[in-house]
């Protein structure tokens, strides 16, 4: 056991779980604000919820032994067994050290679909969703791309800190949910503004902050891979920041919330990639992503959807640009253990990474359709409107933020 190593996975799962509370802010900004302590809610109350899944089973069915390529077996059932070293994942740290690390992921990840429905969610439904999908979908998708066995991960599948397993995942459940549950009242024609757009930009800035720990922390290790990932990651993120206030620029004027926005959408990008590309590779995956998902946004306007924060466009798509970008970018003088990319002359990373983004998100869109069809079937998806038109605050908490 490295105890540098060991430290680093420790300080970077705490900067993860600081995320967490950090995306209610930063969505919480977004809402208006009688629903403002209710969105924080919803981030707040996945650390709690999904802490105790992943001891329980979570982590036993993404990371347990191996069945079939698809779940992992509950050998591992109550973290039993989950000691020592287990050389497979992290030969230098605790076994128990990779599961807590891992635990931030499976947190967060049920938390960044809440922004498809904020302001119109019935609480109690959104925590059984939550927890059905985390086991149900998060759980089996990181089994397929990070497991041992995992028929991703042997197929040749490259996810350095999470952009499939976790944005995807996200982004595109996100944009499904919103099919199903109805739209807030008054969308398009009442307006809908941020009630605290400081709040949203403290949010950024402590993603920007915990994403460190995301990525770099990914390297499971604090080693030069783990340098480039923080490298990485801090310059997509810069770069994507600086082209979505460009575009808001030519539009009208730059936008706090754009460029906030837009540095969120850098982090996405370049999560699969950090730890296989460069930082010039950098620059392109973000200012790419900054235009795919301004393009994105665009469309779902068009689409009269309300995807009510931009799930899909942001963590979907900037997640889904920066798979595909690893196949393009990735370079095995950066990781050894990746793979050389199309700028390389192989298109073979390049096929593997488009298949596992087509996976994926079916997968996802899929059960996220049928457990959002089946909790409201049972329980009833959206709040009454008497309770929308007060608000989540009062109707769901019985507490305001303002007063």
């Amino acid at each position: 056991m490295n105890t540098g190593d060991t430290a680093w996975v420790l300080v970077s799962s705490a900067l993860v779980m600081l995320m967490t509370p950090a995306l209610g802010f930063f969505y919480g900004g977004m809402v208006r604000k009688k629903n403002l302590l209710s969105t924080i809610m919803f981030s707040f109350a996945m650390l709690a919820l999904i802490s105790i899944q992943w001891v329980l089973f979570g982590y036993s069915l993404a990371f347990g032994p191996n069945v079939k390529g698809i779940i992992g077996n509950l050998s591992w059932l109550g973290l039993n067994g989950v000691t020592g070293i287990n050389s497979d994942y992290a030969p230098n740290i605790p076994h128990m050290a990779f599961m807590t690390f891992q635990m931030m992921f499976a947190i967060i990840t049920p938390a960044l679909i809440t922004g498809a429905f904020v302001e119109r969610i019935k609480f109690s439904s959104f925590l059984i969703f939550s927890f059905l999908w985390s086991t149900l979908v998060y759980d089996p998708v990181a089994h397929w791309v990070w497991g041992v066995g995992g028929w991703l991960r042997n197929l040749g599948a490259l996810d350095f800190a999470g952009g499939t397993v976790v944005h995807i995942t996200a982004g595109f459940s996100a944009l499904m949910f919103a099919t199903v549950i109805k739209r807030r009242k008054g969308y398009t024609i009442v307006n809908m503004e941020p009630n605290n757009i400081p709040f949203t930009i403290i949010g950024a800035a402590l993603l920007w902050f915990g994403w460190f720990g995301f990525n770099a922390g990914s390297a499971l290790g604090a080693n030069s891979l783990a340098v480039n990932a923080f490298i990485t990651t801090n310059t997509a993120a810069a770069a994507a920041a600086l082209t979505w206030m460009a575009i808001n620029w030519v539009d009208r004027r730059p936008s706090a919330l754009g460029m906030a926005t837009g540095a969120v959408v850098g982090l996405v990008a370049i999560t699969p990639a950090s730890g296989f590309v460069s930082p010039a590779s950098a620059i392109i995956i973000g200012a790419v992503a900054a235009f795919i998902s301004t393009a994105c946004i665009r469309l779902r306007n068009q689409w009269k959807l309300d995807e009510s924060l931009d799930v899909w466009a942001c963590h979907g798509m900037g997640g889904a640009w920066g798979a595909i970008a690893t196949g393009i970018f990735a370079s095995k003088s950066i990781n050894p253990a990746g793979a050389n990319g199309l700028i390389y002359g192989n298109w073979g990373p390049l096929g593997i990474q488009v298949l596992t983004v087509a996976v994926v998100i079916a997968f996802s869109m899929l059960f996220t359709f049928i457990l959002a069809k089946l909790v409201d079937k049972i329980w009833g998806l959206a709040v009454t409107e008497a309770e929308e038109q007060v608000g989540l605050d009062i109707s769901q908490h019985g507490e305001e933020a303002y007063y």
